[in-house]
This record gives structure tokens, C-alpha cells and sequence, in this order.
């Protein structure tokens, strides 16, 4: 299963609040989200639930045919998480992938190494660029340990991965790096080969500086932790 938790986009993205208006941000997290489920369609083997209350996510994830999971109280990505586990333990999914809907560079390809590199009881990460945060992550069982999301979570859940003694993979994927929480981080986008959604709109907002292109998926960098 995978599970996308999406908090109320009406607020989202406060760390552009120095380069982008209210309206504006929300309609790149509008944009970064369809991105994110374009490429999870394209994927296509693996079941999906948005884990969120925003209606415009809601009506995204119901147009693609993914099961939406009620997030009422909109907290924040650990509780929506956290009861959305809760959810897929109780009906005995044996696995999931959480991914957040705010990495528009994503591709299919990228969730296939994701797969493709998943121990059979284990976990999977995928830190951001900055090494700081968590992009993606599998856990396999549904369950094996709890997550913490934040702007330092990646240590706190490697930690937590080999706690459970427990096959554990890093992978180092740039386009699921990527977060767009800065003015830097929107000129990569833009420059990025491609004409996803985000990345018109990034340009059309005025984000097109020449830069070189960062690197591609294919830029794999692999750590395995074996207990």
C-alpha cells in the first residue's frame, strides 16, 4: 500500500511565505500533488490511499480511483500516518510506502527501485537531499516501527530501522531528494528537464534561471544495513 498523507493545502507550504503569497502556494501544492499522483498511476502496482481532509486532494485521489482515508483531525503528516497505519494493520496490508505529495519530481521509475530494493522484512528510506528530512519510506510489516516526520527525521527513523534488527535500505534517489521549501529548491525545479505541472508553473512564477540540471534518478546511491 501507499500511503500519501496530504494536510490542508489552503496553508500549505509556510517556508516559501518569503517568496510566494498564500494563493499562490497553495496552487504549486495543488500542482506538486498532481505530479506525485501522476506518477503513482504510471507506477500502477501497488494500491493507494490519500490519508487526508483537503478537499481538492480528496477530489484528486477519488478522479485517479485511490481509496481516501478520513484524516479529520489535520495535525500533521505523523498523526495522519500514524492512524492511517493503524487502518492498514487492521486489514492486514502486509506492507507500505509512505511518500509525501510535495516531491514533484517523482517517477515511476523511482517507486519501482523503491519495490525493487525492499527486503521482505524490513524497511526501505529515502532521505531528502539535505540528508535532514525523510522522503520515502517502506515498512515491511505495516507496523514494524512508528514514524516521526519533521526537518530532522531521518536519523531518528534510521535509528528506529535498525532498533527493530531488521534488514534496513537507504536509498539515495534526487528526485525524491527534492524539497521545494525555498527559492533555490524552485529554481532546481524549473530547471529540471520536463514539463511536469510544478515545474510550469515554477517557471511561469519566474524560477527559470539557467542552472545545471540536478542530477537523475538514475543516480543511485545504496546503503545497506543488514542485522
Amino acid at each position: 500500500m501507499i500511503l500519501i498523507p496530504v494536510k490542508n493545502l489552503a496553508n500549505a507550504k509556510q517556508r516559501l511565505g518569503d517568496v510566494l503569497d498564500q494563493s499562490t502556494r497553495t496552487e504549486l501544492a495543488h500542482a506538486m500533488l498532481v505530479d506525485v499522483l501522476q506518477a503513482v498511476v504510471e507506477y500502477g502496482r501497488e494500491d493507494v490511499s490519500l490519508v487526508t481532509n483537503d478537499p481538492f486532494a480528496s477530489e484528486q485521489g477519488s478522479r485517479h480511483g485511490f481509496e481516501v482515508i478520513p484524516d479529520s483531525s489535520n495535525v500533521s503528516e505523523t498523526d495522519a500516518i500514524e492512524m492511517a497505519t493503524r487502518v492498514c494493520v487492521a486489514r492486514g496490508v502486509s506492507r507500505t510506502l509512505v511518500i509525501p505529495g510535495d516531491i514533484p519530481l517523482i517517477e515511476s521509475g523511482d517507486l519501482a527501485t523503491i519495490f525493487e530494493h525492499a527486503p521482505t522484512h524490513g524497511s526501505v528510506l529515502v532521505p531528502s537531499s539535505d540528508k535532514r528530512g525523510t522522503n520515502a519510506i517502506l515498512r515491511s510489516p505495516a507496523g514494524l516501527f512508528p514514524l516521526r516526520f519533521g526537518n530532522d527525521s531521518f536519523q531518528p527513523h534510521l535509528q528506529a530501522a535498525i532498533a527493530t534488527d531488521t534488514s534496513c535500505v537507504v536509498l539515495s534517489l534526487p528526485r525524491i531528494g527534492l524539497d521545494i521549501d525555498n527559492a533555490q529548491a524552485l529554481r532546481e525545479l524549473a530547471a529540471h528537464p520536463g514539463n511536469k505541472s510544478s515545474q510550469v508553473l515554477a517557471r511561469k512564477l519566474g524560477f527559470g534561471v539557467v542552472m545545471p540540471a540536478m542530477a537523475t534518478g538514475e543516480d543511485i546511491r545504496i546503503t545497506a544495513v543488514e542485522q
